[in-house]
């Protein structure tokens, strides 16, 4: 396999959730690692969170392990049962079908960098613990919890 050049990994900004949920972490940015190197069963991002701002909205899988793990600056994972710092060389995981909703903050005062590892399952459902959205990896739409769509 050959070496990935990540400078050359289109970088994704933001999340791609309708309004009002974007603004959460409208400037989050992803480079898709696995994707570039070609990879079809587990995907690796690498991921830039400015201060300020959330992973993500509070979510969780109904079919897809997730792993993160932190390569520069400190995060808050804030999960059900609270808030847990993360920091450069923690890693965190979160297994399917747990139900227990996480996502990340960057409450400090500069950029957090961090490997996301997740198991693609093609019949996951991402639910959002906190709002009224969810989504499928099957058609990537965002729906509300009822199934009806974002418009």
């Amino acid at each position: 396999m050959p070496k990935i050049d990540i400078a050359a990994v289109t970088e994704r900004i933001g999340v791609g959730y309708p309004e009002p949920f974007a603004a959460l972490s409208a400037h989050r940015s992803r480079r898709r690692l696995g994707d570039a190197g070609g990879l079809t069963e587990f995907g690796v991002n690498l991921t830039r969170l400015p201060a300020g701002e959330s992973s993500s909205q509070r979510h969780w899988h109904s079919h897809e392990d997730e792993f993160v793990y932190v390569l520069e600056g400190e995060l808050v994972l804030v999960e059900d049962d609270g808030e847990t710092t993360l920091r450069a060389g923690d890693a965190a995981a979160f297994p399917k079908g747990t139900g227990n909703g996480h996502h990340m903050i960057n409450r400090s005062q500069q950029d957090a960098i961090y490997l996301e590892i997740g198991s693609r399952h093609p019949g996951d459902v991402t639910t959002c613990s906190d709002v009224d959205m969810m989504s499928t990896n099957a058609d990537g739409r965002f729906l509300h919890k009822d199934g009806t769509p974002y418009v």
